[in-house]
């Protein structure tokens, strides 16, 4: 099996693996206590923030770990709603739903078909912004630090955390560990300091899985250049070849996007049907909207870009990923097109 879905989960690294079950001997305490155990896990908890810091160019206290990218969205949303009380809120209908879903009286941000957000609408005297840095169904990036000094401005970075640098813009940045090849149930929310921000409650750190994501941010980060490069050619290939067959679109800005993602339509084809013949040659890939498959409801981020929503798929490529692999992909995907097409036509 070509495991090609790292946008919903990149498999563990094994920096991360190495270091997940030696920090469990360690790590299992309550790191608030004063006993030798509590000490320990404090230790862990300390170097992990460390770490992820130094990796993402921030300062140690500004980073606060959660048990993943939505609860520190959710965190994020929350405490600065509280701390600008009765300030308007901005929001594009690109946003993931954990953002979109918690400024449900937001003022529409506009969006292009390419996906870019449209950051220049946003007056100086919006109170809170949500931006995300890159779209994590068609991948688009997006320019944060073009957002005018004034609002407290919320990113999603979750889809581009360790991938590509944080924007200096953000106030609140959240991240989610397994985006990058560390462990589930592991987030990070980035607070900046100054921020108007009211710390909400929130669950009980995984101090082993912090440490091991904090070991899989630090090879990855070290790794990326290199990876980001092979893997935009790579992407770059697939885009041209399935811009070759009929009536397929492939979506989102063909360069300022994210080097491992590509998301494309296919006219006349179901796209959970496309998923389950590619499964069966041995391709692992997604397909309707990344944050409400079960739904089955169609991709609120493509319908609001005017694409095409049905028969949509989402390619995203592992650091493992080779170009035999890619070779592989191409050679079998547009005759499994042309047989889900004949079985409609028939």
């Amino acid at each position: 099996m070509a495991y090609l879905d790292s946008a919903s989960a990149e498999p563990l690294h094994p920096a991360a693996r190495e270091v997940l079950l030696a920090a469990y001997e360690r790590g299992f305490a309550d790191p608030r206590r004063l006993h030798g155990p509590g000490r320990d896990a404090r230790l862990l908890l300390d170097n992990s923030r460390a770490v992820i810091a130094e990796c993402l160019d921030v300062r140690p206290d500004e980073v606060v770990l959660t048990t993943s990218g939505t609860e520190a969205i959710q965190l994020a949303i929350t405490g600065a709603l509280a701390a600008n009380p009765g300030a308007s809120t901005w929001a594009a209908p690109i946003e993931h739903a954990a953002v979109y879903g918690a400024l449900p009286e937001a003022t529409e941000i506009p969006v292009d078909g390419a996906g870019h957000i449209d950051l220049a609408s946003v007056p100086a005297t919006a109170g809170v912004v949500a931006a995300q840095t890159a779209n994590h169904e068609i991948g688009t990036t997006q320019d944060v630090d073009s957002l005018p000094a004034g609002p407290a401005v919320i990113v999603d970075a979750c889809a581009s955390m360790g991938r590509l640098p944080l924007p200096s813009r953000g106030d609140l940045i959240a991240g989610s560990a397994h985006k990058w090849g560390g462990p589930g149930g592991v987030g990070v929310l980035i607070v900046r300091k100054g921020t108007r921000w009211i710390e909400p409650p929130h669950a009980f750190t995984n101090i082993p899985g912090a440490l091991a994501a904090a070991a899989a941010l630090q090879a990855v980060v070290a790794e990326r250049d290199e990876t980001n490069a092979r893997q935009f050619a790579l992407i770059d290939r697939i885009r041209a070849s399935v811009a070759q067959i009929e009536d397929v679109d492939v979506i989102g800005d063909p360069v300022n996007r994210l080097p491992h993602l590509v998301t494309f339509s296919c006219l006349y084809v179901d796209g959970e049907a496309l998923v389950t013949e590619l499964d069966k040659a041995g391709f692992g890939i997604a397909s309707g909207s990344a944050c409400a498959v079960d739904t089955r409801e169609p991709s609120r981020v493509l319908a609001a870009i005017g694409a095409l929503t049905h028969g949509n798929v989402r390619l995203s490529l592992t650091r493992e990923t080779t170009e035999a692999d890619v070779d592989q992909f191409l050679a079998v995907l547009p005759g499994i097109v042309e047989k889900l097409r004949a079985e409609v036509a028939w």
